[in-house]
């Protein structure tokens, strides 16, 4: 179920979900993502799966990748991701592991599993990041799902 975001979160979850959209004008999967360092953003990156040949090439991971080489970790734990859709446990695993301090997301990943359905492409996992963030021994601030609506349309009549 979606709620209403803080302004500020609406504009940057907007601005990821635009993200989205360029990836998948880019050949990509429809996923975007953007790092706000103190009320900035300051790095944003998209799904590169297809185009990198790599399954790893999510938006999430691509960022935390950037954002590690950019950033120290005193500034990343600072720093808020914002993701058109809820990081999988994978990239769930690299915003912990970067030191990142919040994630807010869009689409819930429950709610991309039935976008998706059994699309070969994106095996969806029933495993929420909260419960990925969850077994670490930092804590990790979520907020989401949040403008199913927007998060929902990039996808449109992508996964079938």
């Amino acid at each position: 179920m979606s709620h209403t975001p803080e302004v500020e979160d609406e504009k940057f979850l907007l601005a990821a979900i635009e993200r989205a959209a360029r990836a998948r004008e880019g050949g990509n999967h429809p996923f975007g993502a953007l790092l706000v360092l103190d009320g900035e953003p300051v790095l944003e990156a998209g799904n590169t799966v297809i185009t990198d040949r790599d399954a790893t090439g999510h938006a999430e991971t691509n960022l935390v990748r950037l954002a590690s080489r950019t950033y120290r970790r005193e500034q990343l734990a600072r720093a808020a991701l914002y993701t058109s859709t809820e990081p999988c446990a994978m990239c769930a695993g690299a915003v912990y592991w970067s030191g990142i301090g919040r994630v807010v997301y869009a689409l819930g990943e429950d709610e991309l599993l039935a976008l998706t359905g059994a699309n070969e492409e994106n095996p969806t996992m029933a495993l929420p990041c909260r419960e990925v963030f969850a077994a670490g021994q930092r804590p990790v601030d979520v907020r989401g799902p949040f403008l199913y609506e927007k998060a929902a349309s990039v996808h449109d009549g992508f996964w079938h």
